[in-house]
């Protein structure tokens, strides 16, 4: 799944917590052709980073809310254009995929997807041959402050015009599990499992919130190139 931007944009911003994730997403947006940066100083990012040229963001569950609703608003005053994306989970590969769901929502498409929860499969409706990929991710260990993952390439081929059903394995867990759908250069993605009640209740909701524990800092910029 190494889709392109369809109009690379000026730079991509991930905002979490978890060092390691924040720092394997970057590897992939770059290698995907974006430009792309991730912190977890959330009272830093202002000062750290041009808003006027952020034109994605990426908020990660841990941010805390008071946090996230002041950088919101700060970006858009500075960037009206700009678009925000919650994370669906600390995996870097999911985090990558949303990004490049928000940068070809307006790509002309061949087809369409969706997800069948009751058969826990992809229906594809192809107008057109294309070339479609199906990959899947879950966590395996939500211990903060470094989440773990697996992820698996499901299908990946040209499949002609019609009507399609990709099954995913039955390995793939029923909770904190997600899956992208590649047509040609379109990208979607969709929630498979919802992440544990015991996980999204460890958000914070002010930074004074020290429930977590410290992590090293990040902040990548271009030197990091």
């Amino acid at each position: 799944m190494n889709t392109s931007p369809k109009n690379e944009p000026g730079r991509v911003l991930v905002i979490g917590r978890s060092p390691s994730v924040l720092l394997a997403a970057v590897d992939i947006l770059r290698a995907k052709g974006y430009s792309a940066d991730a912190t977890n100083r959330f009272d830093k990012v202002l000062d750290d980073y041009d808003a006027a040229d952020i034109d994605i963001v990426v908020f990660g569950g841990m941010v805390p809310a008071d946090a996230k609703g002041h950088l919101r608003e700060a970006v858009s005053a500075r960037n009206p254009d700009v678009t925000f994306i919650q994370g669906l989970a600390g995996i870097a590969g999911l985090i990558a995929a949303q990004v490049q769901a928000a940068t070809s929502a307006g790509t002309p498409e061949s087809g369409r997807a969706a997800y069948d929860a009751a058969q826990r499969s992809v229906r594809l409706t192809l107008d057109d041959s294309a070339t479609v990929a199906v990959e899947a991710w879950w966590g395996t260990s939500f211990v903060p402050p470094e989440p773990k993952s697996a992820s698996e390439l499901v299908f990946h081929g040209r499949l002609d015009a019609g009507t399609h059903t990709i099954p995913l394995p039955d390995h793939v867990p029923p909770v904190a599990s997600f899956a992208a759908v590649t047509i040609g250069s379109s990208v979607q993605v969709f929630t498979v499992g919802p992440m544990p009640d015991a996980v999204t209740r460890l958000a914070p909701a002010s930074a004074a919130d020290d429930r977590l524990p410290q992590v090293g800092r990040v902040t990548t910029g271009s030197d990091d190139r």
